[in-house]
């Protein structure tokens, strides 16, 4: 694998020419034709498809809008929530509402069910379409159903990518789709795109999980493709099914890209064709002469399998490695838990050794990375015959939908999965973020699915619970699986792949998927189970700000998952309020509590009340900032709380992570950078400042008090540089901030406390 440290050139489709002096010449022999690097950078496949979408005029100010929605059970109650008080009277364009988060409706009581039913009778009033729980998760539906060549489709969940279909898809925060509901727009500035020239064919046994992990790990921690299109082309592309394609595409979340494309070609069409929807097939090709921002060359015949070790889907060897240094990795991973649980608790990975070989307790094939046709069906080759063992390795495979899961039944997979000891289930995300499958204290757990951030596998380090999950391709947990949980790379073992042809029955979604069609029936009731709360009122910016600082976080990286945790919460997602309960739970415990000693305070000043009595310690804090600042008052000057963070918000697109914070009188986030750009539109919508401060500067400390003044004033008039003061001893410390980019509305989102304000009519 090569990263190129220039922009390149791509010409014909098939030759890398990277930016030199003498590039130009190059090409000029070629092709014949004089090219410069503005007009070649318009030949990409992404260039063309985001222009197709824009709507500001503007190639460097996009204003995007996109052709279909979709979001999950967890998302879509505070979408919808949050667009109904915002004036929704029907869905512009189609809205799909999928359930395959909280669909085991396992706890919470009715909550589960009552959201399901809120979505139903939200896509009969708004004009929706709604995927009942259990016929496929999110991003399979959309593959099968929504995607399109040249299309732009916006889902609220992080793993919305469908590049290999020819589909340019991003998964955001809730509010962005609000504004794609309300037929507002999504304002960035032209991303860079970055070539994946794809060369050679997989070797047997290397699977679409196995190229996806060489690429996180070679880009994650270097921000090569933050916030950018990865944009794969090259020979190698079309030595690549449709199903691997899918597979490699939707863990480009992992590299904190922005989106994905690739190009098309006869396999894509096939797929349209198999799914009856053979008009929704584009051939995207790039120019004759492209330009990338970058590029990674990888020669797919030099990928082996692969792990990711805990607790990121970035810490990468290949399996080989591993076994060939396993008590060093494992104690560096060990090592690593301690920092990240402050010594909370104790993962102890080296007692899996057993004889020198590291034995797995559970394989999990599922989601939208693992559940898919030909991963299963691969799989359930290599376990023909086998047994998985009657000893603690377990292993469970979910079907992405009900059609693959009847295809599977039909063609005999599932009947090999059983025979061998393995249990096959039905649609189901919850093994990607801890609601499903959790394994037993200290177990290991090897999973082809999204992400292996601390507790995705549904422990709890604050009840004293230790799992840990590692990633890897299908074909290598079913050879561990095959091998009774000693982990084996699928490439050691020898195996005839059948390959069978897919065929695609829509009979049931026809029989079970509710499709308004795009017609809204404004006579619908909305049923609203008891647990669905509406947003509690968030006030307007004031002039002046005093923030406590209640969290500080030093991590390198601080998830969304960290944030807010996934798991059983989920049950809580449609109630703002009770949902801001666990906010930081797992990584700061306190913070809810010191939240809201704070947010009294506030209160108590919106209400005309005395602000000292509820919070008597912040009297002093007024008196110190008084002597430089005498015309404060109560009227002009708000009190909140903020978090530091190193590197916030990497992970899950769920609005939440920031919202929690804004629900418990949380004003700002200050952090070195932004791990997504999500996270940061996120705290945004939400009327919450995303102050940046340089790495290594840091002039406060959990408890102190800030005053920022003139902040409404600063957003107003466009200032990026914030000067702020930290109260401490009776004195005040003066030191600066920054704000990043942003837009005109996004000021006057922030100006007027939050999205909901902003939209309010």
């Amino acid at each position: 694998m090569k990263l190129h440290d220039t922009g390149v050139y791509l010409v014909n489709g098939t030759a890398v020419v990277p930016e030199h002096a003498q590039a130009q010449e190059e090409i000029r022999a070629m092709t014949g034709q004089e090219t410069d690097r503005a007009e070649a950078a318009k030949g990409t496949i992404a260039y063309g498809i985001l222009q197709a979408h824009n709507t500001s005029g503007n190639m460097d100010k996009l204003k995007i809008k996109f052709d279909k929605l979709t979001s999950h059970d967890i998302t879509y109650v505070g979408i919808i929530q949050t667009a109904r008080a915002s004036g929704l009277e029907k869905f512009p364009i189609p809205y799909v509402l999928t359930n395959c988060h909280n669909s085991l409706c396992a706890v919470g009581g009715t909550i589960n069910e009552d959201d399901h039913m809120f979505g139903l009778t939200c896509a009969k009033k708004y004009g929706g379409i709604y995927v009942p729980p259990h016929q496929a998760v999110i991003h399979q539906f959309a593959r099968e159903m929504l995607a399109g060549g040249g299309k732009m489709i916006l889902g609220s969940d992080s793993h919305t990518r469908y590049g290999a279909l020819g589909t340019m898809a991003m998964g955001e925060g809730g509010p962005e789709l609000v504004k794609q509901l309300l037929e507002q727009t999504y304002d960035i500035n032209m991303p860079g795109v970055v070539g994946i020239y794809l060369t050679g064919k997989p070797q047997k046994g290397v699977g679409p999980q196995d190229v996806a992990l060489a690429i996180i790990g070679a880009v994650f921690g270097n921000g090569y493709v933050k916030n950018k299109v990865m944009e794969f082309v090259g020979p190698g592309v079309a030595n690549l099914s449709v199903d691997f394609r899918i597979g490699v595409d939707v863990m480009t979340t992992e590299t904190t890209c922005l989106s994905s494309i690739w190009q098309t070609d006869d396999a894509v069409k096939e797929f349209y064709e198999i799914h009856g929807r053979s008009e929704e097939y584009k051939e995207l090709n790039p120019a004759q002469v492209a330009y990338y921002d970058g590029m990674i060359e990888i020669d797919l015949g030099a990928i082996k399998p692969m792990i990711a070790m805990p607790f990121h889907p970035s810490n990468t060897y290949t399996i080989e490695e591993l076994n060939a240094n396993l008590l060093d990795i494992l104690d560096d991973c060990e090592k690593k838990a301690q920092v990240s649980f402050n010594g909370a608790v104790e993962l102890n990975l080296k007692n899996k050794v057993r004889d020198g070989r590291l034995y797995v307790d559970q394989g999990i094939i599922a989601g939208c990375a693992g559940g898919g046709f030909e991963n299963i069906c691969d799989a359930a080759d290599i376990l023909n015959g086998a047994s998985i063992g009657p000893d603690e390795f377990t292993l469970s495979v979910y079907p992405a939908s009900t059609p693959i899961y009847m295809e599977l039944v039909k063609n005999g997979a599932v009947a090999k999965l059983m025979a061998t000891g393995a249990i096959v289930k039905t649609a189901f995300c919850g093994p990607c973020f801890g609601a499903g499958d959790t394994p037993s204290n200290n177990a290991f757990s090897i999973r082809h699915s999204t992400r292996n951030f601390p507790n995705r596998e549904g422990s709890k380090v604050q009840s004293g619970q230790i799992a840990s999950v590692a990633l890897m391709d299908a074909r290598s947990i079913a050879a561990t699986a095959a091998n009774k949980g000693y982990l084996t790379a699928a490439t050691d073992v020898d195996v005839d792949y059948t390959k069978p042809k897919y065929f695609f029955d829509k009979t049931i979604y026809e029989n079970r998927v509710f499709d308004s069609k795009g017609v809204a029936d404004p006579s619908v009731e909305i049923q609203m189970g008891p647990n669905i709360k509406d947003w509690p009122k968030m006030c307007a910016l004031t002039d002046n700000l005093i923030l406590k600082v209640v969290s500080e976080i030093h991590d390198p990286v601080t998830t969304t998952d960290e944030l807010i945790p996934s798991g059983e919460t989920s049950s809580y997602r449609s109630n703002p309020l009770g949902l801001a309960e666990f906010t930081l739970s797992r990584k700061d415990p306190a913070y809810v509590g010191r939240a809201k000693e704070v947010q009294k305070a506030e209160q108590a000043r919106e209400e005309g009340a005395e602000p000292y009595a509820v919070l008597p310690e912040l009297k002093n804090a007024v008196d110190a900032i008084k002597t430089q600042f005498a015309d404060i008052n109560e009227e002009n000057t708000g009190i909140g709380s903020t978090i530091f963070a190193v590197k916030p918000g990497d992970g899950s697109a769920r609005e939440q992570a920031a919202s929690c914070q804004k629900v418990l009188g949380g004003w700002a986030n200050i952090a070195n950078e932004y791990a997504t750009k999500r996270y940061r539109s996120n705290l945004i919508n939400w009327g919450m400042l995303p102050f940046l401060i340089a790495p290594g500067e840091l002039p406060f400390a959990n408890g102190d008090y800030l005053f920022v003044p003139g902040i409404r004033k600063a957003i107003e008039e466009k200032a990026d540089r914030v000067d702020a003061y930290v109260v401490k001893d009776g004195g005040l410390t003066k030191f600066t901030m920054t704000l990043g980019e942003l837009t005109d509305e996004e000021r006057e989102i922030i100006r007027k406390g939050c999205l909901i304000n902003y939209n309010r009519r």
